[in-house]
């Protein structure tokens, strides 16, 4: 029978819905019923695509003896972290500082007053590896919690009393300023030190990729010249798009890579990553001119569109690690690797040598995930090494077409089909630069429609956001902090592409609440709204993760819009918020990256381009691709017709005529405009950083 989860929205939870576990959401009534029973809660975060979570679902939540003892003595709470990132946040920060680590499954025990007491990530069903079975740990904590429960009190209520205790407040400069050239050039000298000049990346194992830093170096590349900060990219792209993280047959890069030389992925492919990665190799392109970057933008945005879209036009969150190995058995990693016996059932013989040559694929195997058919040997991770001599292209071509062919009739990796604002922030961003870039109008429609979803499913009447939607319902979750920031950023780059200051607009109305309801007196920012839930901690992060942090993420969509509109409001408030990329950008410029990308363009201005002409003139055209293509950190870029609607949408166009009838461009930097140009080269030539 199934449990109340099966009342839930999140693909996450209706996986526990058929768990004999008498699972709870995260709510009140949850936290209300442990106090009536008179037992702690378990609470549990994880998320859809989640391999470790999968498997501490069947080994524990699916078995009935388990589930007894859960229900018997606890009141069991699941949550979606993709969902609840607050909940996340707060409960994540507890279990890092007691353990010194962290990651998912979270397993987190608390008082029903929500404080918590005993932490872990994932347990086995028996003992193994020096770790207690989850059966072990359920005895310790129902024993701890029936005979020493004033102990139990009293750990809760100092892990609570020590969070609410941090602040950063304390690590922000006084004067609230962004950094300076010096503290940017330590930073870059940082992540240097850091850098794996043989394979690309920054630190050893797992090796993720660092979307956020690869911004700044192509930022600091264009403000200062600075060579090594531009190999630092091209390495690292490099790496990347010719390891085993990137697919090589369908595009689209997975989660991270479990070694440190790109081998061997994580298989499960996440919207966030792929929209960063795409949004990177698109601006290494306009940097360079580089194939690879182009090739690699460009798969990377057909995937997101091919395989995470959903029906209303949104982008789903992720794709599963696991598929079916076609035993009935879910295995990580199933759908993406090869044998050379697989290759050869293809190809036919002489076509498979010529792929295992190019991507990588050995009798031995290179990942040891999926065991090895019946004498096929192990399997590989596709990879595309670097070609001893030229590689016939369209041998090349024919036999992506023919191994894509093949494995599209292998079972397929679930999709957690969720729509998250910030996340389709970020997607809508790339899509809409990637289109405009190269010449795609279906990508940039692509990112048009996601906008128009954010707007009509997941906007309210006062523009306050919900997190998610799914089917075209939102979910009943507020928005976080990088939901309104990433948004606003996804909108002001579609209406630089398209013209349309509808969408400069609606960007507006969200940085109003960043200001209204995340933004301090001393210009720090909280992940959570002023009116959200009251957790035993606001959650206050900000460190780049998987994504920008909303902290800086925030800082830059204000100043750019403040760069669009004039408004001193927003560019004071960018400034102060980037006082906390002062402060850390020299310590840790690998957990900051977005913010030094946004002290990038506050120090370069943001310059900011006018484009006016009537929209259907190849004049206007020509000079709305040079201003987009121009490389100086941050610029912003404002299209219309003088007198157009479109102009009192966006200040930065009032003002602006025609030279002498003709359509023109305008820069400004520091408060300070250039004369006006009607030639696209000369206007490429202003925007080279």
């Amino acid at each position: 029978m199934p449990n109340r989860l099966a009342h839930e929205t999140s693909p996450y939870l209706l996986q526990h819905a058929d768990n004999p576990v008498d699972w709870w959401p995260w709510s009140a009534d949850a936290f209300e019923e442990a106090r009536r029973r008179g037992v702690p809660v378990l609470l549990s975060v994880g998320y859809s695509s989640c391999h470790w979570c999968h498997v501490m679902a069947h080994e524990s939540f699916e078995d009935p003896d388990t589930a007894a003892l859960l229900n018997e003595h606890f009141v069991p709470v699941k949550v979606d972290r993709e969902e609840r990132p607050d909940v996340d946040a707060v409960y994540m920060e507890a279990v890092q500082a007691a353990t010194g680590q962290g990651g998912w499954p979270m397993t987190v025990f608390l008082t029903p007053d929500a404080e918590p007491f005993y932490f872990g990530t994932y347990f086995p069903p028996a003992p193994r590896h020096g770790m207690p079975s989850f059966g072990q740990v359920l005895e310790g904590v129902r024993s701890a919690w029936t005979d020493r429960r004033d102990e139990v009190g009293e750990v809760a209520g100092r892990i609570v009393a020590d969070l609410a205790g941090r602040s950063l407040t304390e690590s922000l400069p006084a004067d609230r300023r962004p950094p300076r050239p010096e503290e940017l050039h330590t930073a870059l000298m940082g992540l240097t030190r850091d850098f794996d000049a043989v394979r690309g990346g920054f630190g050893g194992a797992p090796k993720f990729p660092p979307s956020m830093a690869l911004e700044f170096l192509l930022r600091h590349h264009a403000r200062t010249g600075s060579a090594a900060a531009l190999e630092m990219v091209q390495a690292t792209c490099a790496a990347m798009a010719r390891g085993g993280i990137y697919d090589q047959l369908g595009g689209g890069f997975a989660r991270y890579a479990v070694d440190a030389t790109w081998t061997v992925p994580h298989f499960e492919k996440m919207l966030y990553d792929n929209a960063l990665l795409c949004r990177t190799y698109a601006h290494l392109w306009r940097a360079t001119g580089s194939d690879l970057a182009r090739r690699v933008a460009l798969e990377t945005a057909d995937f997101m569109v091919r395989e995470l879209r959903t029906d209303q036009g949104g982008f789903a969150s992720a794709l599963d690690a696991d598929s079916d190995d076609g035993s009935g058995k879910h295995v990580e990693g199933a759908y993406y690797v090869w044998t050379p016996e697989q290759l050869r059932a293809v190809l036919g013989e002489k076509d498979a040598e010529f792929a295992a040559a190019c991507f990588g694929v050995t009798e031995e195997g290179t990942f040891e995930g999926v065991p090895g058919h019946a004498g096929g040997g192990g399997t590989s991770v596709l990879q595309l090494p670097e070609p001893d001599g030229p590689v016939d292209a369209e041998r090349m071509a024919s036999v992506k077409e023919r191994l894509l062919a093949a494995r599209a009739e292998r079972p397929r990796p679930g999709r957690d089909d969720k729509v998250v604002a910030a996340w389709n922030g970020l997607a809508i961003a790339a899509l809409a630069e990637t289109g405009a870039y190269f010449d795609r109008p279906d990508l940039v429609q692509a990112a048009t429609d996601a906008a128009d979803l954010l707007v009509r499913v997941h906007m309210d009447w006062q523009a306050r956001l919900h997190r998610t939607s799914r089917d075209g319902a939102p979910g009943a979750n507020s928005g976080v902090l990088e939901d309104y920031a990433d948004v606003a950023e996804g909108f002001l780059a579609l209406a630089a592409v398209t013209g349309e200051g509808v969408w400069t607009e609606f960007a507006g109305f969200f940085l109003d609440t960043v200001l209204l309801q995340f933004t301090t007196e001393d210009g720090a920012l909280y992940d959570t709204a002023a009116d959200a839930e009251t957790l035993i901690r606001r959650p206050q992060d900000p460190t780049d993760n998987a994504t920008p942090s909303g902290w800086t993420a925030a800082a830059g969509a204000l100043l750019s819009y403040a760069a669009l509109t004039g408004s001193e409001l927003h560019r004071t408030a960018a400034e102060r918020a980037l006082g906390i990329v002062t402060a850390l950008g020299g310590r840790a410029p690998r957990f900051i990256g977005w913010g030094l990308a946004v002290a990038e363009a506050a120090l370069d201005g943001p310059r900011e381009i006018a484009v006016v002409g009537p929209q259907d003139d190849p004049a206007t055209a020509a000079l709305h691709r040079a201003a987009l293509l121009g490389t100086a950190p941050g610029a912003v870029v404002a299209l219309g017709s003088p007198g157009s609607d479109d102009s009192g949408e966006v200040p930065l166009l009032r003002d602006r005529p025609l030279v002498d009838g003709r359509p023109a461009a305008y820069v400004c930097r520091h408060f300070t405009c250039e004369r006006p140009t009607t030639d696209p080269e000369q206007l490429a030539e202003r925007l080279r950083g």
